[in-house]
């Protein structure tokens, strides 16, 4: 499975560098220099201003990082070849990708990458289902299960302790305690 690290923003400079709004936990590690990250794949790829008209910029399969350094809050990046502003630019709204088999688990049997719980069936404590984890959205006061209904439409559930006691991956489910009224949102 492919899991989204960053997505490649406006150039900064003109020596080719990007911005990249950070979808990791790791950015240190996910941007270090020698990393090979493998583009969104059928990216709509933008003409080239640059190129002349009519002239459409190929967005590679992978870009490797040769810099990266946090600059007023924000990532920068350079990648080998990306030498001039104006391919910098065809890059924008470019996904950066790895393979989650290069991802190594979380240490904290608490914490959880999102592409484990995609997918895991969700329970109440009485083994009643209420349908399955569809994706994780990050909203900044915590992050939140989206529930895929049996029954269609969607859910929102706070993945705090309160309300979701136990993640099971190995049994595939995630049981949760949901106050009267939240599923009816």
């Amino acid at each position: 499975m492919q899991l989204i690290v960053g997505r490649i923003g406006k150039p900064h400079g003109i020596r080719g560098e990007v911005t990249v709004e950070v979808r990791t936990d790791e950015p240190e590690q996910r941007f270090a220099p020698g990393v090979v990250l493998r583009t969104e794949p059928g990216a709509t790829p933008p003409a080239n201003p640059a190129a002349g008209p009519g002239v459409v910029f190929q967005v590679p399969p992978e870009l490797t990082v040769e810099s990266a350094r946090f600059h007023q809050g924000r990532l920068l990046v350079a990648f080998e070849g990306v030498l001039e502003r104006d391919v910098a630019e065809a890059l924008r709204g470019t996904m950066l990708l790895v393979d989650s088999a290069d991802v190594d688990p979380p240490e904290d049997p608490e914490e959880f990458h999102d592409h484990q719980l995609v997918g895991l069936a969700v329970v109440t404590p009485d083994g009643e289902r209420l349908g399955e984890v569809a994706r994780i959205d990050h909203a900044p006061a915590s992050d939140l299960l989206v529930l895929r209904r049996p029954e269609g439409g969607t859910a929102l559930i706070p993945f705090v302790k309160a309300i979701v006691p136990e993640v099971d991956i190995a049994g595939g489910r995630v049981v949760v305690d949901p106050p009267g009224g939240l599923l009816d949102l």
